[in-house]
């Protein structure tokens, strides 16, 4: 689908084609070698449903239209264990549905990726009404706080890349991964380089991953069990194995980060962001550093969870002041920033509506709470 023509033995020349977040989630997630998809149709991640519907069987692959978001996300599940890449996309109300299979996927390891499209809640909120208020919901969706890995694009040139990401960790932890995306990434269309995409190379599913239906026995579980896949009361091993399912996500934090960093020297002010936010604040930036008004650093984090702390440090630490914006009413991301760095941050929260780089040059400007 990516086929890059290369002029001269020279660097790939620039193929432009005009094209959505969610369609480059379904071209990235081909191109991690995803075999299975299974959704129910929801806005606005309709367009992720569609695309997998018709290319997957162009290749050999299966994508199923589900009944609901439940039995969507439990035949991504069974595929998967049956030894195929597997995904599904949903929006705020369909992952809330999700839950619980979710942790059913995280306690028998289970790899698969969840696109989720945000879009205003709570509940059917605004279909059509885009929102960054989900970032909580994702991160606690299970019982024991145990964390699922999060990714956030900001361009349809990320999106592909970071669905390739979340098919590499899923892989790799044999864990759910969420891609957590916005209606106006997700809906709007965009002149994307095909030359330049980067997507890292995908993760081969390897042994000892045992596919259900194959020559060996496999016992899968949501409930507390031994190695053996045996239930038990929570002791001993089953409370050894329940701590492995945090500790290989700790341990592989670090390389899970993915990030843009802008320092300027002697900044005086960080300002850090996600999704469709963090292009309006590249844009606000890029302003003070024509203008050379103010010194500002700018930190685009395309990892949301496990949270990227190393880098959020590093930004904010000869930085007197510290600016989260994003697009939901309590300032969720701000609330992780602030107990990264313990100390408060300043807000620049909205509700229902884009927020405009002019809106982040003046909340810089102005200083304090907004």
């Amino acid at each position: 689908m990516i086929d890059v023509e290369l002029l001269d033995g020279g660097p790939a020349a620039p193929r432009y084609d005009l094209v959505s977040g969610n369609r480059m989630v379904a071209e990235g997630a081909l191109r991690a070698g995803c075999r299975f998809f299974a959704g129910y149709p929801i806005a606005p991640a309709l367009e992720i449903f569609r695309a997998m519907g018709e290319e997957l069987p162009l290749g050999g692959g299966l994508a199923v239209s589900a009944p609901d978001d439940i039995t969507a996300l439990q035949y991504a599940i069974g595929a998967s264990m049956a030894g195929y890449k597997a995904m599904s996309a949903t929006s705020g109300p369909g992952w809330s549905l999700m839950v619980e299979s979710v942790q059913y996927a995280l306690m028998t390891e289970t790899p698969l990726v969840v696109a989720v499209v945000q879009r205003l809640g709570p509940a059917t909120g605004g279909a059509t009404h885009g929102a960054q208020g989900d970032v909580r919901l994702v991160e606690s969706c299970t019982s024991g706080g145990y964390t699922v890995p999060v990714f956030a694009p900001s361009t349809a040139a990320e999106a592909y890349e970071l669905t390739i990401e979340a098919f590499n960790w899923a892989e790799r932890l044999r864990m759910p991964v969420v891609l957590l995306s916005d209606k106006e990434v997700g809906t709007t269309t965009e002149r994307v380089d095909r030359a330049a995409l980067a997507g890292a190379e995908p993760v081969t599913r390897q042994a000892p991953f045992a596919p259900v239906g194959g020559p060996a026995r496999v016992a899968l579980t949501g409930s507390a069990h031994d190695r053996a896949g045996r239930l038990m009361k929570p002791a001993g091993e089953a409370l050894e194995l329940l701590r492995e399912l945090e500790a290989k996500v700790v341990a592989r934090a670090p390389a899970m980060a993915r990030f843009e960093y802008r320092p300027i020297s002697n900044a005086e002010v960080v300002v850090m962001s996600y999704g469709v936010t963090a292009r309006a604040m590249k844009e606000a930036c890029r302003h003070f550093h024509e203008t050379g008004r103010l010194a500002v650093s700018c930190l685009k984090l395309q990892t949301l969870f496990p949270v990227p702390d190393r880098i959020i440090r590093h930004a904010a630490a000869t930085a007197r002041r510290v600016l989260v914006a994003e697009e939901n009413l309590t300032g969720q991301y701000a609330a992780v920033v602030e107990s990264v760095l313990g100390r408060p941050v300043e807000r620049l929260a909205r509700l229902g509506s884009l927020i405009t780089p002019q809106e982040i040059i003046a909340a810089v400007e102005r200083g304090g709470p907004v």
